[in-house]
C-alpha cells in the first residue's frame, strides 16, 4: 500500500525542515508553476535511480493519476518511503499555497488529449457524412479509447502525447547532480 498525503500536511513538514519532492509532470507544466524545492523528473522518463536519497519521497502530479503510477513504478522498484499527494498541484493551488514558476498558461497533456479525441470524433463524423460511412470507425476508435481509459485508469494517448517533443522542451530542472538518467512511462 501507498502511503499519502494531503498538500497541507505536505507544507507543514515542509515548513518543518527539508523534504524531498519529485514532481512527475511534463516540463512545461513543471515551468508553469510547482511546489517550491520540487524536483522536476517527468513520470515518461523515471526510473528509481534518478531519484534522490531520502527517508521520506513526496511524489505529485498535475491531479494525482500520474504521481499514483509513479508511487507503485518507483515502489515496484524497491524504494521504501514513498508517498503520494493527494490532489496533486491542482489541490496544492487550491489550498492556497505558494507556487514556483513563470505562472503562464500550459496546453498541458489531458487538455491535449481531449483535443485530439474531439477532433478525431468530429473528423470520423464528417468523414462518415460526407466521405463514406465507414469513417464513423475513427469516431469508434476514440470512443473506445474514452471508455478504455474510463475503466482502466490508463491513457495511451496522454502516454504518447507526454513523450512529444512539445512536452519535453522546457526550462525544468532536472534531478540534482549524482543521479542518472534513465527512462520509464505516464499520464
Amino acid at each position: 500500500m501507498i502511503a499519502s498525503i494531503t498538500p497541507l500536511e505536505l507544507r507543514a513538514r515542509q515548513l518543518a525542515g527539508p523534504v524531498t519532492i519529485i514532481d512527475v509532470r511534463t516540463p512545461s507544466e513543471y515551468a508553469a508553476g510547482h511546489i517550491p524545492g520540487a524536483i522536476n523528473l517527468p513520470l515518461d522518463r523515471l526510473s528509481c535511480d534518478q531519484v534522490p536519497k531520502a527517508d521520506t519521497i513526496y511524489v505529485v502530479c498535475q491531479g494525482g493519476v500520474r504521481s499514483r503510477k509513479a508511487c507503485e513504478q518507483l515502489v515496484a522498484g524497491g524504494l521504501a518511503g514513498v508517498t503520494d499527494v493527494l490532489g496533486g498541484t491542482n489541490a496544492w493551488r487550491n489550498a492556497g499555497l505558494p507556487l514556483e514558476g513563470d505562472g503562464r498558461a500550459v496546453f498541458g497533456v489531458e487538455r491535449q488529449v481531449r483535443c485530439v479525441v474531439g477532433l478525431g470524433v468530429l473528423a470520423g463524423s464528417a468523414l462518415a457524412a460526407f466521405v463514406h460511412p465507414w469513417w464513423a470507425g475513427l469516431s469508434a476508435f476514440f470512443g473506445a479509447g474514452l471508455v478504455f481509459a474510463g475503466l482502466t485508469n490508463l491513457c495511451p494517448l496522454a502516454n504518447l502525447l507526454a513523450a512529444m517533443p512539445w512536452n519535453r522542451s522546457g526550462s525544468a530542472p532536472a534531478a540534482p547532480s549524482g543521479s542518472a538518467a534513465s527512462c520509464c512511462g505516464g499520464r
